[in-house]
């Protein structure tokens, strides 16, 4: 794959153009994007513009390694013409309906409710768009980063599963960055990047995972209004409140804080599966260019 490029240096060449992209110093670009206001809020249009730069950073970063590696961006489980087709609306209601089913599970528990609109009327509806914004390209960024060109590039030398469950674990290092995180949130984190790495294995696309991770984040942060990795947001549909114990409700994390997050994985994990059979034939490779059709460039 690496056109005799060795794997690490192929590495530090992505990693190097991303940072130099980025103009930052550091790699943990979404570390300035979860900057608060004066208030102590989020602010989506600064999620949007910190988010937006990083996102194209990284994209930036990976069309060049396509023409040192002589790839695509199908080859890093990018599908251009996937964009906001059949995959990224499968990933849409599941991450929604995920996020709900946990909070749910809290208020059954007696550890969430919510206290009637924080927005009405057009406000509301700016809001949501813009917040849906922000989060699609943490989600770009994200995805990309861990589950598209690094689990392409470092699966193609070691494997799938052992690439996958190293950036897993990198991944939810990264988020103890974040504003009221705790190791218990990025244990989570990295759960979840392992989940998002199963649901990449059995479609190959990273548009499912964009729309789950997007729309997980979009209803933390505005349909719910609870904290998304220690964060609240400015302009928000509902308000909410948790009370109980932190083991509950996640405390200051939020909802992906809760030990009941470990049980809707497993019950994500299983949506998957029963929703995407595998069909990957066992004698393919890793790579995502080697994946069957209705798994890999097609929809």
């Amino acid at each position: 794959m690496f056109c005799g490029i060795a794997l690490g240096w192929a590495f530090a060449m992505y990693t190097g153009i991303g940072i130099l992209a980025t103009v930052s110093p550091t790699v943990h670009g979404w570390a300035v994007a979860m900057q608060a206001t004066s208030n102590g809020m989020l602010n989506a249009m600064d999620q949007i513009m910190n988010e937006g730069i990083v996102a194209l950073a990284v994209i930036a970063a990976a069309a060049i390694m396509t023409l040192i590696e002589k790839q695509t961006f199908a080859d890093y489980w990018l599908q251009w013409n996937q964009a906001f087709g059949k995959r990224f609306w499968q990933g849409v209601p599941l991450g929604f309906a995920m996020l709900s089913l946990l909070l749910v599970a809290i208020w059954a528990l007696h550890g969430f409710s919510l206290a009637g609109l924080a927005e009405t009327g057009a406000p509301a509806l700016k809001y949501g768009l813009l917040w849906a914004i922000a989060f699609f390209l943490v989600g770009v960024f994200e995805d990309f980063t861990f589950r598209g060109y690094l689990q392409s590039a470092l699966g193609d030398g070691i494997g799938f599963w052992p690439a996958a469950i190293i950036l897993a674990v990198v991944f939810g290092a990264i988020h103890w960055h974040n504003k009221g995180e705790a190791l218990f949130g990025c244990v989570m984190a990295g759960s979840f990047g392992f989940l998002e790495a199963f649901a990449l294995r059995r479609t190959g696309s990273l548009w499912l995972l964009i729309g789950m991770h997007a729309s997980w984040d979009w209803g933390e942060t505005y349909f719910y209004g609870t904290p998304d990795s220690g964060a609240i947001g400015a302009g928000h549909l509902f308000n909410s409140s948790f009370h109980g114990p932190k083991w509950l409700t996640g405390g200051t994390v939020g909802p992906e804080g809760s030990w009941l997050v470990f049980a809707v994985l497993l019950i994500w994990a299983l949506a998957i599966h029963l929703s995407f059979p595998a069909k990957r034939a066992p004698h393919l490779r890793d790579s995502p260019a080697d994946l069957p059709v209705n798994m890999g460039h097609g929809v």
